[in-house]
């Protein structure tokens, strides 16, 4: 197994720290626990930090893998899904904005499924990685920006965070749509 891949695999593995430090951070209830919803937003930018580093090298060193087609997205999608639905649990997402990434997550899954049924594997494209690119920022805001606000600050952050997360369904939507359209040889194969 190369570099590469091992760091897609280390962000796996971070995914479920990162989630027991969300659980603990609890931003907005009674129950908020400053260090710990910190450190979750510590665990999720060395996450993301291995989604930047692993595509980088794969490429760089022509190490591009189909384990790393495949996985690499996948590991994006665990760990920005488990953050924001700590988010929605917190009470600074909507429920919509959740469920248009999880839709645009099945579709795309069912066209890789369909590909790999037909002997191709779909890496990626650069919509894609705005998408993701946006989601790791909203949520790297939600995690760090509240350890350095003050008590009069919290509206604002809210209404950031929300606004973030809005923008965060647009712009999975128009790459959902593009991702589809750019592979919908793939719906003709399957028939």
């Amino acid at each position: 197994m190369n570099l590469p891949n091992k760091l897609t695999l280390l962000r796996v593995v971070l995914v479920p720290v990162f989630m027991v430090f969300a659980a603990y951070g609890r931003i907005g209830t009674a129950a908020y626990n400053p260090n710990a919803h910190l450190v979750a937003g510590i665990v999720f930018a060395v996450a993301s930090l291995t989604d930047f580093l692993d595509g980088y090298l794969a490429r760089k060193y022509h190490l591009v893998t189909d384990f790393g087609k495949f996985m690499d997205p996948l590991a994006d999608k665990m760990l920005t899904t488990a953050a924001f639905i700590y988010m929605l649990v917190d009470g600074l997402c909507s429920p919509v904005v959740l469920a248009v990434i999880l839709f645009r997550e099945f579709a795309v899954a069912g066209v890789r499924m369909i590909a790999a049924g037909a002997g191709t594997v779909i890496a990626a494209n650069m919509w894609g990685k705005v998408k993701t690119v946006l989601q790791m920022l909203t949520v790297l805001f939600y995690y760090f920006v509240p350890f350095f606000m003050g008590d009069s600050d919290i509206m604002a952050f809210g209404l950031i965070t929300q606004v973030l997360c809005w923008l965060v369904a647009l712009v999975t939507v128009i790459s959902g749509c593009i991702y589809l359209w750019q592979n919908r040889r793939c719906f003709m194969q399957a028939k």
